[in-house]
């Protein structure tokens, strides 16, 4: 796939009810979330611009369609509840989205697309978790809308040792690049800053 010229970070469901070991949703994510940081330091040094996602829903579920019956947890992820916040050692700045998301995909239900079109963005630095599951389905919908997926390995967790490792497989076989933390590290470090994405003008990416 190889990187293109103008990337975005998008840094997948690292929120609080996935990352905070008293929920029990929780995964041990703590390698991908400093791995993560490491991206965000780098990129916010270079006016890169930064997406977030949360997955929240209405207390009625009625949002969720199908998809409690499937994965009874989701019941937690309730709007207004801590469970939803972002992960405090993100620390997200002003400027930098926050998608709210129903579904797998960051792409599923929400403006991703135009936001990334109107950026002009052509690769997308995926980091977050699940890798099973969120983000193979990031990857495999950001393919299929034309933008280069690349999946910092050290970057992304999962509950399953076994479903991680597999699914980086699938993601490298067929629908983006499984680099090293240090490759897309060098990749972001060599990228041109970009000034009006510092005043978050003509970009289309806005705070939510």
């Amino acid at each position: 796939m190889g990187f293109g010229s103008l990337p975005a970070i998008l840094v997948i469901d690292l929120i609080v009810g996935f990352t905070d070991s008293s929920s029990p949703l929780a995964a041990d994510l703590a390698g991908p979330l400093y791995a993560t940081l490491e991206v965000l330091e780098n990129a916010r040094l270079h006016s890169i611009p930064v997406i977030f996602s949360t997955v929240e829903y209405d207390p009625s579920l009625i949002d969720a369609g199908l998809f409690p019956r499937k994965a009874a947890g989701l019941k937690w992820l309730i709007a207004g509840s801590r469970w939803v916040e972002l992960d405090a050692r993100l620390q997200r700045r002003q400027g930098e989205l926050l998608l709210k998301k129903k579904y797998a995909s960051c792409f599923f239900g929400t403006d991703l697309v135009s936001i990334l079109a109107n950026a002009r963005v052509d690769t997308l630095i995926i980091t977050g978790c699940t890798t099973s599951g969120c983000v193979r389905a990031t990857v495999v919908d950001a393919l299929q809308y034309g933008f280069r997926a690349i999946v910092p390995r050290e970057a992304v967790g999962d509950r399953l040792a076994s479903a991680h490792e597999a699914s980086l497989l699938d993601i490298d076989m067929k629908y983006g690049d499984v680099v090293p933390l240090s490759e897309a590290i060098r990749y972001l470090k060599a990228i041109p800053s970009r000034p009006a994405a510092k005043k978050n003008k003509g970009r289309g990416l806005t705070s939510g």
